[in-house]
């Protein structure tokens, strides 16, 4: 007998099923709860609502576990391509050689920019938030492809889902490069898709550009890193946007949106936020570590500890090592980031933070690295975007193929009681 869970409401009693995942997650499923008793769940921010059922991403935050389709996030950041793992997260499988070849192939010759898209582009200001562009862009696509209205179409969906991969950095630059003052870069299909991206940002028409393997290499991890995280803020918007049968790009501007909040993709730009405002207090960083330990100073660490994850974050420790190999790399002498290295020492070695396992997470190593290349914080957000994306296409897809329900979450109404209109001459 499958297990179950019993409900008493006013003396009658109510069962429940249990539903046990692959990975031995249980839950009770409540879907007839309010058909049966009249009553909802209330869940705040749903931090224990299961809105689905997914085969995609493995998260356990006690335990310090990520999986991308039962692959560990250690072995798919040391052995492979964040291409490979984006293909592995849309499509349920790693791809053959062959597979590979095509999909890549398909991703790079997709990578120009409609120059009409580039007109919108022109219309928004020098100082417009990277973000802001990048979702109105995104959204702006599916004006530039109507077929996109056509969901049924599995050809047509695989498309979109290449145009979006392919695009999207080169979008991304854009803001970047307008805020130079200097000329946007077009794609070079000869380079694999981070050496690309860096080619976009940081070429120049007056010399050449060499893209270095150690920061190409780092790139690739954060991305890999980033691809996905079971049911975040932004995944679970993508998810409820195109539950109404949005199209693919709309879904995907709206999880941008969603990612630009400072509580969700904007931590690693509060990073760094942070540790220049400790260099600019005369970087003396015990002094904010003891701020960090008084509850009644105010004061809070960015980029240490993390809502899930209860012990460790695993990107974390993947990340730390590609943060050291770019710093020692670039050899840069920047204060903020001798601040960053000794706020880590001090974090890992100080017993209030061990005893509280606040340790330092993704969010504080991808800000020192991004800092590391000259990506302005302003940037930061539609790094953890381009990173995002497949993610955010896998949960869409298979939100489509489960034949998900239109989202509708429910609500206590607290508001005034019914009353009678009172004419305006008599109020």
């Amino acid at each position: 007998m499958s297990e179950i869970a019993e409900l008493i409401i006013e003396g009658k009693n109510y069962q429940f099923p249990i539903i046990e995942g692959s990975e031995k997650e249980k839950a009770i499923d409540i879907a007839k709860l309010r058909d049966q008793t009249g009553y909802i769940t209330i869940d705040a921010g749903y931090k224990n609502t299961g809105a689905t059922k997914s085969a995609i991403t493995f998260l356990d935050g006690e335990e310090g576990v990520l999986n991308y389709r039962g692959y560990s996030i250690e072995e798919l950041a040391e052995k492979s391509s964040f291409l490979e793992v984006a293909y592995l997260l849309i499509y349920g499988e790693l791809p053959t050689q062959e597979q590979f070849s095509a999909f890549e192939h398909e991703i790079t010759t997709h990578t120009l920019v409609n120059e009409d898209m580039r007109k919108i582009f022109e219309g928004f200001p020098v100082n417009a938030h990277p973000m802001g562009v990048l979702s109105s862009l995104v959204s702006a696509m599916s004006a530039f492809y109507p077929e996109t209205l056509d969901l049924d179409s599995p050809e047509t969906t695989e498309l979109h889902i290449i145009r979006l991969l392919s695009k999207l950095p080169t979008i991304a630059t854009w803001s970047y490069k307008k805020s130079q003052g200097h000329p946007v870069n077009y794609p070079k299909n000869s380079l694999d898709y981070c050496s690309n991206f860096l080619s976009m940002m940081f070429s120049l028409p007056v010399a050449e550009y060499k893209v270095d393997p150690v920061v190409s290499a780092a790139l690739n991890k954060l991305l890999i890193l980033h691809a996905d995280h079971e049911q975040n803020c932004s995944t679970s918007t993508v998810r409820l946007v195109g539950s109404s049968q949005a199209n693919i790009y709309s879904s995907i501007s709206s999880g941008i949106s969603a990612l630009w909040g400072p509580l969700h993709g904007g931590a690693n730009q509060e990073v760094i936020e942070m540790l220049e405002a400790i260099k600019n207090d005369g970087g003396d960083v015990q002094k904010y570590v003891d701020m960090a330990k008084d509850k009644s100073s105010g004061f809070r660490l960015f980029g240490f500890g993390h809502r899930v994850y209860k012990n460790f974050d695993p990107r974390a420790k993947i990340i730390k090592k590609a943060a050291d190999d770019v710093l020692n790399k670039l050899g840069i002498n920047d204060p903020v980031l001798e601040i960053a290295q000794k706020l880590e020492k001090a974090a890992l070695e100080d017993p209030y933070f061990v005893s509280r396992k606040l340790y330092p997470n993704v969010d504080f190593y991808s800000g020192i690295i991004y800092r590391a290349l000259g990506i302005p914080t302003n940037m930061f957000t539609v790094m953890f975007a381009i990173g995002r994306l497949p993610g955010w296409i896998a949960q869409w897809k298979e939100m489509r193929a489960n034949k998900e329900p239109i989202g509708r979450p429910r609500q206590v109404y607290v508001g005034a009681p019914r009353r009678d209109y009172v004419a305006i001459s008599e109020r």
